[in-house]
C-alpha cells in the first residue's frame, strides 16, 4: 500500500467531489494530519510558531464554519500509540468531522469564510490524508 500526505487535493479530485454528489447522507470525513516541525506562512511571518499552532488558528476558526453548514466536529487529538500494522511514520493527529453531505463540505471549503483562514491550515500542515466515509450508524451526543 503506498500512502502519500498531500495539503490540497489533486484535480482529479476536486473534479470528483465537484461532479459526484456522493452518498445521499451524512459522512464523517476522518483527517490524519502530520504537521510541519515550524509554521511556513507564504508571507514569511510567524517563523517561530510550530506547526501544530497555525493549525490550531485554523481549526479554532474552522469548526463555527462546520457548524454553520450544518456539520460537527466528532473527535480531535493528538496520535499515541499505532497499536496494530506499520507505517513509516505516525501521522500528529487524528480529527474525525461530520457533514450533512458532500456538497456541504464542499460548499463550507469553498466559502470566503473558509478561505481567509485556510492559510493557517497550509502552513500548518506537512500534509494530511481526508477519507470520506459513511456511518452505518451514529451514536447521537
Amino acid at each position: 500500500m503506498k500512502v502519500e500526505n498531500h495539503i490540497i487535493p489533486g484535480d482529479d479530485q476536486i473534479s470528483a467531489m465537484m461532479n459526484d454528489p456522493g452518498p445521499s447522507g451524512p459522512i464523517v470525513m476522518v483527517n490524519l494530519l502530520k504537521f510541519r516541525d515550524k509554521a511556513k506562512y507564504a508571507d514569511g511571518s510567524n517563523p517561530h510558531m510550530s506547526g501544530r499552532d497555525a493549525y490550531a488558528l485554523y481549526g479554532a476558526g474552522v469548526v463555527p464554519l462546520v457548524a454553520k453548514h450544518g456539520g460537527r466536529m466528532i473527535f480531535s487529538g493528538p496520535t499515541t500509540f499505532l497499536m496494530l500494522g506499520m507505517v513509516e511514520d505516525l501521522w500528529d493527529q487524528v480529527a474525525l468531522v461530520e457533514y450533512p453531505t458532500r456538497k456541504a463540505l464542499f460548499e463550507m471549503s469553498s466559502s470566503p469564510e473558509y478561505q481567509a483562514i485556510h492559510h493557517h491550515r497550509d502552513a500548518g500542515l506537512e500534509g494530511q490524508l481526508n477519507i470520506e466515509t459513511t456511518p452505518d450508524f451514529m451514536i447521537s451526543g
